[in-house]
């Protein structure tokens, strides 16, 4: 595995900017050319170009994994299709998430075993976000908070989380997801895990401002 640091935009908040699983990473057509490269040479993954709401902000409003992609349902048909085109391609199943929230990347915490999603998500769109991602879902908080998807990153081999979680919810995390789970922070000290990572199977990128610290929790759990 490998390991980088960027900036995006100038910003360390490199994870609000880039979705990513195993095959594809999508981000904006604006990005510097630097962060494709190290997507692709980091990450292993084709680098899809698209914004969403017209924006810059792909990994707050995408969520999945490495089985289907979940799309804020408001987004525009030319979004939509750029993001499809390719991932079908892949045997990825995209799909629109009708729900009142929009920022699914914030709200849903999901790898190929399990998915945690935020208790703002009702019964139906739950029930739509375990078929499109194909795995067990389960609705509640973490440490607190109903940003289960900003305060946590989760690959097929570890999860880190900010540590609000307690030790018995990181345990339970753990074993949910069936990975190495354990306590972190990014961009010296953020505990908003998901803003200063991107994370798949075959590498990490974190936000410029990770330290050295930081990055040893980040290899502990991720490698």
């Amino acid at each position: 595995m490998k390991i980088d640091k960027l900036r995006v935009f100038g910003s360390s908040s490199i994870g609000v900017f880039i979705y990513t699983n195993n095959k594809i990473a999508v981000v904006s057509s604006e990005v510097n050319p630097k962060v494709v490269s190290s997507l692709q040479e980091n990450l292993g993954v084709e680098v899809v170009f698209s914004k969403i709401y017209g924006t810059n902000l792909t990994g707050v409003f995408l969520a999945g994994n490495n089985k289907g992609i979940l799309l804020p349902y408001h987004i525009s048909e030319e979004e939509e299709r750029a993001i499809s085109e390719v991932t079908r391609e892949k045997g990825l199943v995209v799909e629109r998430i009708d729900a009142r929230v929009t920022a699914l990347g914030n709200l849903i915490l999901a790898n190929d075993k399990f998915a945690v999603v935020s208790p703002l998500f009702d019964k139906k769109t739950c029930k739509n976000i375990e078929d499109v991602l194909d795995v067990e879902v389960i609705v509640k908080d973490i440490g607190g908070s109903v940003l289960v998807g900003a305060i946590a990153v989760v690959t097929n081999k570890g999860l880190l989380v900010n540590p609000l979680a307690t030790d018995e919810e990181v345990a339970e995390l753990g074993q949910l997801f069936g990975v190495t789970a354990d306590v972190g922070t990014v961009n010296r000290g953020s505990p908003f895990i998901k803003a200063g990572i991107v994370a798949n199977d075959k590498g990490v990128i974190a936000g410029e401002e990770t330290t050295g610290p930081e990055l040893m929790r980040i290899q502990a759990i991720f490698f």
